[in-house]
Protein backbone atom coordinates (compact mmCIF):
# COMPACT_ATOMS: atom_id res chain seq x y z
CA UNK A 1 0.00 0.00 0.00
CA UNK A 2 1.48 3.38 -0.98
CA UNK A 3 2.54 5.85 1.71
CA UNK A 4 1.82 9.55 1.14
CA UNK A 5 3.39 12.63 2.70
CA UNK A 6 0.96 15.48 3.14
CA UNK A 7 0.83 19.13 4.07
CA UNK A 8 -2.64 20.16 5.19
CA UNK A 9 -4.73 22.59 7.22
CA UNK A 10 -6.65 21.55 10.31
CA UNK A 11 -10.05 22.98 11.35
CA UNK A 12 -8.25 25.86 13.12
CA UNK A 13 -6.39 26.81 9.95
CA UNK A 14 -3.00 25.62 11.24
CA UNK A 15 -0.56 23.89 8.90
CA UNK A 16 0.09 20.24 9.75
CA UNK A 17 2.34 17.68 8.10
CA UNK A 18 2.46 13.92 8.31
CA UNK A 19 2.13 10.66 6.44
CA UNK A 20 -0.83 8.44 5.57
CA UNK A 21 -1.14 5.11 3.79
CA UNK A 22 -3.92 4.53 1.27
CA UNK A 23 -4.66 2.63 -1.94
CA UNK A 24 -4.44 5.80 -4.03
CA UNK A 25 -4.09 9.57 -3.84
CA UNK A 26 -7.88 10.24 -3.92
CA UNK A 27 -8.42 7.71 -1.12
CA UNK A 28 -5.69 9.37 0.93
CA UNK A 29 -7.31 12.79 0.44
CA UNK A 30 -10.67 11.36 1.47
CA UNK A 31 -9.15 9.81 4.61
CA UNK A 32 -7.66 13.17 5.57
CA UNK A 33 -10.93 15.02 4.99
CA UNK A 34 -12.75 12.45 7.12
CA UNK A 35 -10.28 13.29 9.91
CA UNK A 36 -11.11 17.01 9.42
CA UNK A 37 -7.73 17.67 7.86
CA UNK A 38 -7.76 19.40 4.49
CA UNK A 39 -4.76 18.56 2.27
CA UNK A 40 -2.82 21.28 0.51
CA UNK A 41 -0.22 18.96 -1.06
CA UNK A 42 0.05 15.18 -1.23
CA UNK A 43 3.06 13.25 -2.55
CA UNK A 44 3.83 9.56 -2.52
CA UNK A 45 6.87 8.69 -0.40
CA UNK A 46 9.59 6.75 -2.16
CA UNK A 47 9.99 3.12 -1.15
CA UNK A 48 13.12 1.09 -0.66
CA UNK A 49 13.01 -2.40 -2.11
CA UNK A 50 16.46 -3.65 -1.20
CA UNK A 51 19.64 -2.93 0.67
CA UNK A 52 21.63 -2.03 -2.43
CA UNK A 53 19.10 0.57 -3.53
CA UNK A 54 18.58 2.16 -0.18
CA UNK A 55 21.25 1.78 2.44
CA UNK A 56 18.86 3.76 4.59
CA UNK A 57 15.74 5.81 4.26
CA UNK A 58 15.26 7.17 0.75
CA UNK A 59 15.40 10.90 0.41
CA UNK A 60 16.32 11.40 4.07
CA UNK A 61 18.33 14.55 4.60
CA UNK A 62 21.27 14.99 6.93
CA UNK A 63 19.08 16.74 9.50
CA UNK A 64 16.41 13.99 9.46
CA UNK A 65 18.59 11.02 10.30
CA UNK A 66 16.94 8.64 12.71
CA UNK A 67 18.57 8.66 16.13
CA UNK A 68 19.27 5.46 18.11
CA UNK A 69 17.20 6.89 20.96
CA UNK A 70 14.15 7.01 18.66
CA UNK A 71 14.66 3.36 17.70
CA UNK A 72 15.03 2.40 21.38
CA UNK A 73 11.83 4.24 22.33
CA UNK A 74 9.89 2.65 19.46
CA UNK A 75 11.19 -0.79 20.43
CA UNK A 76 10.07 -0.35 24.04
CA UNK A 77 6.60 0.85 22.98
CA UNK A 78 6.24 -1.94 20.40
CA UNK A 79 7.24 -4.56 22.99
CA UNK A 80 4.60 -3.21 25.37
CA UNK A 81 1.86 -3.31 22.70
CA UNK A 82 2.78 -6.79 21.44
CA UNK A 83 3.00 -8.04 25.03
CA UNK A 84 -0.49 -6.62 25.68
CA UNK A 85 -1.92 -8.76 22.90
CA UNK A 86 -1.77 -6.44 19.88
CA UNK A 87 -0.96 -8.03 16.54
CA UNK A 88 2.19 -6.62 14.91
CA UNK A 89 0.49 -4.58 12.15
CA UNK A 90 -2.08 -2.88 14.47
CA UNK A 91 0.74 -2.21 16.95
CA UNK A 92 2.77 -0.44 14.26
CA UNK A 93 -0.38 1.44 13.17
CA UNK A 94 -0.73 2.68 16.74
CA UNK A 95 2.90 3.78 16.98
CA UNK A 96 3.25 5.60 13.65
CA UNK A 97 1.17 8.71 14.52
CA UNK A 98 3.03 9.10 17.83
CA UNK A 99 6.51 8.99 16.29
CA UNK A 100 8.15 12.43 16.41
CA UNK A 101 10.42 12.13 13.38
CA UNK A 102 8.62 12.28 10.04
CA UNK A 103 11.42 10.24 8.47
CA UNK A 104 10.92 7.49 11.06
CA UNK A 105 7.16 7.64 10.45
CA UNK A 106 7.77 6.89 6.75
CA UNK A 107 10.17 4.11 7.68
CA UNK A 108 7.66 2.42 10.01
CA UNK A 109 4.79 2.89 7.56
CA UNK A 110 6.73 1.18 4.77
CA UNK A 111 7.81 -1.60 7.14
CA UNK A 112 4.15 -2.14 8.05
CA UNK A 113 3.19 -2.28 4.36
CA UNK A 114 5.96 -4.81 3.73
CA UNK A 115 4.54 -7.02 6.50
CA UNK A 116 1.03 -6.69 5.05
CA UNK A 117 2.43 -7.84 1.69
CA UNK A 118 3.57 -11.08 3.36
CA UNK A 119 7.16 -10.41 4.39
CA UNK A 120 8.42 -11.22 7.86
CA UNK A 121 9.11 -8.44 10.34
CA UNK A 122 12.86 -9.15 10.20
CA UNK A 123 12.96 -9.02 6.39
CA UNK A 124 10.98 -5.77 6.45
CA UNK A 125 13.45 -4.26 8.94
CA UNK A 126 16.31 -5.36 6.68
CA UNK A 127 15.10 -2.83 4.09
CA UNK A 128 16.57 -0.16 6.38
CA UNK A 129 20.12 -1.30 7.27
CA UNK A 130 21.15 2.22 8.32
CA UNK A 131 18.31 2.36 10.86
CA UNK A 132 18.23 -1.19 12.24
CA UNK A 133 21.53 -2.92 12.98
CA UNK A 134 22.28 -6.57 12.03
CA UNK A 135 22.02 -7.43 15.75
CA UNK A 136 18.51 -5.95 15.88
CA UNK A 137 17.37 -7.74 12.71
CA UNK A 138 18.80 -11.14 13.70
CA UNK A 139 17.30 -11.01 17.19
CA UNK A 140 13.88 -10.10 15.75
CA UNK A 141 14.22 -13.00 13.30
CA UNK A 142 15.02 -15.37 16.17
CA UNK A 143 12.05 -14.01 18.16
CA UNK A 144 9.68 -14.54 15.24
CA UNK A 145 10.94 -18.08 14.71
CA UNK A 146 10.63 -19.03 18.41
CA UNK A 147 7.34 -17.17 19.01
CA UNK A 148 8.87 -14.89 21.65
CA UNK A 149 8.88 -11.60 19.75
CA UNK A 150 7.68 -9.51 22.71
CA UNK A 151 10.49 -10.87 24.92
CA UNK A 152 13.08 -10.19 22.22
CA UNK A 153 11.80 -6.65 21.76
CA UNK A 154 12.01 -6.05 25.52
CA UNK A 155 15.62 -7.22 25.54
CA UNK A 156 16.49 -5.12 22.51
CA UNK A 157 15.00 -2.10 24.26
CA UNK A 158 17.02 -2.90 27.40
CA UNK A 159 20.26 -3.17 25.41
CA UNK A 160 19.63 0.05 23.49
CA UNK A 161 18.66 1.99 26.64
CA UNK A 162 21.70 0.79 28.59
CA UNK A 163 24.08 1.67 25.75
CA UNK A 164 22.42 5.06 25.32
CA UNK A 165 22.59 5.74 29.07
CA UNK A 166 26.31 4.88 29.12
CA UNK A 167 26.96 7.15 26.12
CA UNK A 168 25.04 9.99 27.76
CA UNK A 169 26.99 9.66 31.01
CA UNK A 170 30.31 9.67 29.15
CA UNK A 171 29.26 12.68 27.06
CA UNK A 172 28.13 14.63 30.11
CA UNK A 173 31.43 13.84 31.84
CA UNK A 174 33.43 15.02 28.83
CA UNK A 175 31.30 18.10 28.10
CA UNK A 176 33.13 20.44 30.52
CA UNK A 177 36.71 19.48 29.48
CA UNK A 178 35.80 19.78 25.79
CA UNK A 179 34.19 23.18 26.36
CA UNK A 180 37.22 24.37 28.34
CA UNK A 181 39.56 23.19 25.57
CA UNK A 182 37.58 25.04 22.91
CA UNK A 183 37.35 28.27 24.91
CA UNK A 184 41.03 28.10 25.91
CA UNK A 185 42.14 27.58 22.30
CA UNK A 186 39.96 30.48 21.16
CA UNK A 187 41.32 32.80 23.88
CA UNK A 188 44.93 31.90 23.01
CA UNK A 189 44.29 32.50 19.32
CA UNK A 190 42.80 35.94 20.03
CA UNK A 191 45.71 36.80 22.32
CA UNK A 192 48.37 35.78 19.83
CA UNK A 193 46.67 37.11 16.69
CA UNK A 194 45.32 40.45 17.95
CA UNK A 195 46.29 41.42 21.51
CA UNK A 196 50.00 40.59 21.55
CA UNK A 197 50.81 42.39 18.22
CA UNK A 198 49.32 45.66 19.50
CA UNK A 199 51.35 45.42 22.71
CA UNK A 200 54.57 44.30 21.02
CA UNK A 201 54.44 47.41 18.80
CA UNK A 202 55.60 49.34 21.87
CA UNK A 203 58.92 47.50 21.79
CA UNK A 204 59.73 48.12 18.11
CA UNK A 205 61.45 51.47 18.79
CA UNK A 206 63.57 50.10 21.61
CA UNK A 207 67.28 50.13 20.77
CA UNK A 208 68.05 47.04 22.80
CA UNK A 209 67.89 43.31 22.45
CA UNK A 210 64.58 41.93 23.70
CA UNK A 211 64.54 38.97 26.09
CA UNK A 212 64.34 35.53 24.47
CA UNK A 213 60.76 34.78 25.71
CA UNK A 214 59.57 38.11 24.26
CA UNK A 215 61.21 37.50 20.88
CA UNK A 216 59.71 34.01 20.77
CA UNK A 217 56.25 35.37 21.63
CA UNK A 218 56.47 38.13 18.98
CA UNK A 219 57.58 35.62 16.31
CA UNK A 220 54.75 33.26 17.25
CA UNK A 221 52.29 36.15 17.22
CA UNK A 222 53.48 37.25 13.76
CA UNK A 223 52.92 33.75 12.42
CA UNK A 224 49.37 33.61 13.82
CA UNK A 225 48.57 37.12 12.58
CA UNK A 226 49.93 36.67 9.06
CA UNK A 227 49.30 32.99 8.39
CA UNK A 228 46.26 32.04 10.51
CA UNK A 229 44.40 31.10 7.33
CA UNK A 230 47.25 28.82 6.22
CA UNK A 231 47.27 27.16 9.64
CA UNK A 232 43.49 26.64 9.40
CA UNK A 233 43.81 25.14 5.90
CA UNK A 234 46.67 22.91 7.06
CA UNK A 235 44.63 21.70 10.04
CA UNK A 236 41.65 20.88 7.82
CA UNK A 237 43.94 19.18 5.29
CA UNK A 238 45.62 17.04 7.97
CA UNK A 239 42.23 16.05 9.38
CA UNK A 240 40.87 15.16 5.91
CA UNK A 241 44.02 13.15 5.10
CA UNK A 242 43.75 11.30 8.40
CA UNK A 243 40.10 10.45 7.74
CA UNK A 244 40.92 9.24 4.23
CA UNK A 245 43.77 7.10 5.59
CA UNK A 246 41.51 5.73 8.31
CA UNK A 247 38.92 4.64 5.74
CA UNK A 248 41.46 2.33 4.08
CA UNK A 249 41.88 -1.19 5.42
CA UNK A 250 45.56 -0.64 6.24
CA UNK A 251 44.82 2.72 7.86
CA UNK A 252 42.01 1.36 9.98
CA UNK A 253 44.25 -1.43 11.29
CA UNK A 254 47.05 1.03 12.03
CA UNK A 255 44.78 3.50 13.84
CA UNK A 256 42.92 0.86 15.86
CA UNK A 257 46.18 -0.84 16.81
CA UNK A 258 47.63 2.52 17.91
CA UNK A 259 44.51 3.24 19.99
CA UNK A 260 44.80 -0.09 21.80
CA UNK A 261 48.48 0.59 22.60
CA UNK A 262 47.91 4.09 23.98
CA UNK A 263 48.27 4.40 27.78
CA UNK A 264 44.88 4.56 29.55
CA UNK A 265 43.00 5.26 26.31
CA UNK A 266 43.82 1.77 25.00
CA UNK A 267 42.56 0.08 28.17
CA UNK A 268 39.41 2.19 28.12
CA UNK A 269 38.73 1.40 24.45
CA UNK A 270 39.30 -2.30 25.07
CA UNK A 271 36.88 -2.36 28.01
CA UNK A 272 34.18 -0.56 26.03
CA UNK A 273 34.52 -3.05 23.18
CA UNK A 274 34.46 -6.07 25.51
CA UNK A 275 31.37 -4.75 27.29
CA UNK A 276 29.56 -4.22 23.98
CA UNK A 277 30.69 -7.64 22.70
CA UNK A 278 29.59 -9.49 25.85
CA UNK A 279 26.15 -7.89 26.20
CA UNK A 280 25.28 -8.33 22.53
CA UNK A 281 26.57 -11.92 22.35
CA UNK A 282 24.66 -12.84 25.51
CA UNK A 283 21.43 -11.40 24.10
CA UNK A 284 21.83 -13.20 20.77
CA UNK A 285 22.56 -16.56 22.40
CA UNK A 286 19.71 -16.15 24.88
CA UNK A 287 17.27 -15.57 22.02
CA UNK A 288 18.16 -18.66 20.06
CA UNK A 289 20.84 -17.43 17.65
CA UNK A 290 23.57 -20.04 17.13
CA UNK A 291 27.05 -19.38 18.47
CA UNK A 292 28.71 -19.09 15.05
CA UNK A 293 26.01 -16.78 13.68
CA UNK A 294 26.16 -14.66 16.85
CA UNK A 295 29.95 -14.30 16.62
CA UNK A 296 29.63 -13.31 12.95
CA UNK A 297 27.22 -10.55 13.99
CA UNK A 298 29.05 -9.20 17.05
CA UNK A 299 32.40 -8.87 15.28
CA UNK A 300 30.89 -5.94 13.39
CA UNK A 301 29.80 -3.99 16.47
CA UNK A 302 32.93 -3.95 18.66
CA UNK A 303 34.21 -0.82 16.90
CA UNK A 304 37.82 -1.99 16.51
CA UNK A 305 39.14 -4.08 13.61
CA UNK A 306 41.87 -5.69 15.74
CA UNK A 307 39.25 -7.09 18.12
CA UNK A 308 36.95 -7.92 15.21
CA UNK A 309 39.72 -9.97 13.55
CA UNK A 310 40.33 -11.80 16.84
CA UNK A 311 36.60 -12.61 17.13
CA UNK A 312 36.52 -13.85 13.52
CA UNK A 313 39.50 -16.14 14.10
CA UNK A 314 38.00 -17.33 17.39
CA UNK A 315 34.76 -18.15 15.55
CA UNK A 316 36.71 -20.42 13.19
CA UNK A 317 38.18 -22.27 16.19
CA UNK A 318 34.71 -22.59 17.75
CA UNK A 319 33.49 -24.02 14.44
CA UNK A 320 36.18 -26.72 14.79
CA UNK A 321 34.78 -27.72 18.19
CA UNK A 322 36.82 -25.57 20.57
CA UNK A 323 35.16 -23.72 23.44
CA UNK A 324 34.63 -19.95 23.18
CA UNK A 325 36.79 -19.15 26.22
CA UNK A 326 39.68 -21.27 24.95
CA UNK A 327 39.41 -19.76 21.45
CA UNK A 328 39.45 -16.18 22.78
CA UNK A 329 42.40 -16.90 25.09
CA UNK A 330 44.61 -17.66 22.07
CA UNK A 331 44.51 -14.00 21.04
CA UNK A 332 46.10 -11.41 23.28
CA UNK A 333 43.38 -8.79 22.89
CA UNK A 334 40.69 -9.70 25.44
CA UNK A 335 41.31 -9.01 29.16
CA UNK A 336 42.17 -12.19 31.12
CA UNK A 337 39.28 -11.62 33.56
CA UNK A 338 36.70 -11.62 30.75
CA UNK A 339 38.11 -14.88 29.34
CA UNK A 340 38.06 -16.53 32.79
CA UNK A 341 34.44 -15.49 33.33
CA UNK A 342 33.45 -16.86 29.90
CA UNK A 343 35.17 -20.17 30.68
CA UNK A 344 33.36 -20.39 34.04
CA UNK A 345 30.06 -19.66 32.28
CA UNK A 346 30.69 -22.43 29.74
CA UNK A 347 31.60 -24.95 32.42
CA UNK A 348 28.52 -24.12 34.51
CA UNK A 349 26.14 -23.99 31.55
CA UNK A 350 25.28 -20.35 32.27
CA UNK A 351 27.22 -18.67 29.48
CA UNK A 352 24.53 -16.09 28.65
CA UNK A 353 24.22 -14.94 32.26
CA UNK A 354 28.00 -14.79 32.65
CA UNK A 355 28.31 -12.70 29.48
CA UNK A 356 25.84 -10.21 30.97
CA UNK A 357 27.98 -10.06 34.11
CA UNK A 358 31.11 -9.45 32.03
CA UNK A 359 29.30 -6.58 30.32
CA UNK A 360 28.19 -5.12 33.67
CA UNK A 361 31.74 -5.31 35.05
CA UNK A 362 33.43 -3.60 32.11
CA UNK A 363 30.71 -1.01 31.50
CA UNK A 364 30.98 -0.06 35.17
CA UNK A 365 34.78 0.18 34.88
CA UNK A 366 34.46 2.36 31.77
CA UNK A 367 32.13 4.77 33.52
CA UNK A 368 34.30 5.04 36.64
CA UNK A 369 37.47 5.45 34.54
CA UNK A 370 35.92 8.24 32.46
CA UNK A 371 34.75 10.04 35.58
CA UNK A 372 38.22 9.72 37.13
CA UNK A 373 39.94 10.96 33.98
CA UNK A 374 37.64 13.95 33.63
CA UNK A 375 38.13 14.88 37.29
CA UNK A 376 41.90 14.92 36.61
CA UNK A 377 41.58 16.70 33.28
CA UNK A 378 39.84 19.76 34.69
CA UNK A 379 42.66 20.89 37.06
CA UNK A 380 45.33 19.88 34.50
CA UNK A 381 43.68 22.03 31.82
CA UNK A 382 43.38 24.97 34.23
CA UNK A 383 47.05 24.53 35.15
CA UNK A 384 48.10 24.36 31.48
CA UNK A 385 46.10 27.48 30.63
CA UNK A 386 47.66 29.25 33.62
CA UNK A 387 51.18 28.33 32.48
CA UNK A 388 50.54 29.56 28.92
CA UNK A 389 48.91 32.81 30.01
CA UNK A 390 51.66 33.30 32.59
CA UNK A 391 54.31 32.87 29.88
CA UNK A 392 52.56 35.51 27.72
CA UNK A 393 52.33 37.96 30.62
CA UNK A 394 55.96 37.35 31.61
CA UNK A 395 57.15 37.81 28.00
CA UNK A 396 55.37 41.17 27.83
CA UNK A 397 56.49 42.32 31.27
CA UNK A 398 60.21 41.47 30.95
CA UNK A 399 61.02 44.31 28.47
CA UNK A 400 59.02 46.73 30.62
CA UNK A 401 61.08 45.78 33.68
CA UNK A 402 64.29 46.32 31.66
CA UNK A 403 63.06 49.75 30.52
CA UNK A 404 62.42 50.75 34.12
CA UNK A 405 65.93 49.73 35.07
CA UNK A 406 67.40 51.80 32.20
CA UNK A 407 65.38 54.88 33.27
CA UNK A 408 66.70 54.56 36.80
Amino acid sequence: MPVYEYTALDINGKTVTGIIDAESSPVARQKLRTSKIFPVSLNEARKIRGKKEGAGLAGLSLFQRIKPSEVAMMTRQLATLVGAGFALVPALDTLIPHTRSQGFQKCLAQIKDSIVEGNTFANSLALYPNVFSPVYINMVSAGETSGTLEIVLERLADIAEKQQALKNRIRSALAYPVLMTFIGALVLFLLLAFIVPSISAIFTDMNQVLPTPTRFLIALSDIFKSYWWALAVAAVGVFAAFQAFKRTEKGRHAVDNAVLRMPMVGALSRKMAVGRFSRTLGSLLENGVSMLSALEIVKNIVGNVILADAIERAAKEVGKGQSLGKALSEFDVFPPLSIQMVQVGEQSGELEGMLYKVADVYEGEVESTVLSLTSLLEPLMILLMGVIVGFIVLSICLPIFEMNQLIR
